[in-house]
């Protein structure tokens, strides 16, 4: 890993909630509403958004926890903005804080893990899982 990564670095992604988003299960629509699943990704996505710029070439990050309160429903249309914000650097454990919001307020909050490891281990990793 790169060196530079300082505690309260921040990164930020901005959307608009589309059907695609919506809560469903197995293609069926259970809510017209952001769904937890698409903001766990969004979590996870603006989390990613730190750690880039740090990876070496042969180093790749891989998701460890995430932790996530949904408190809010949002309607397609609506503007979501996700903010990850960098708390602890342990080793090749990077944690970020994250929060959701509309003009309306906070929407999600929740914790996003990664960890940073050699693709080469990643892979053996998959390998050995393949039955």
């Amino acid at each position: 890993m790169k060196k530079g990564m300082e505690i309260g670095q921040t990164a930020s992604v901005s959307f608009e909630v589309t059907p695609d988003m919506f809560a469903q299960f197995e293609g069926n629509v259970v809510h017209k509403a952001y769904s937890t699943v698409s903001m766990v990704y969004h979590m996870e996505w603006v989390s990613r958004q730190i750690i880039l710029p740090y990876l070496e070439n042969h180093e790749e990050g891989i998701g460890g926890a995430v932790q996530v309160k949904h408190i809010a429903p949002t309607t397609e249309g609506t503007v979501v903005n996700v903010k990850a914000t960098l708390t602890e650097v342990i080793d090749n454990v990077i944690i970020t804080k994250t929060e959701a919001w509309t003009e309306k307020g906070l929407i999600g909050k929740g914790e996003v893990k990664q960890v940073i490891l050699p693709k080469t281990q990643i892979q053996e990793r998959l390998e050995a899982s393949i039955i």
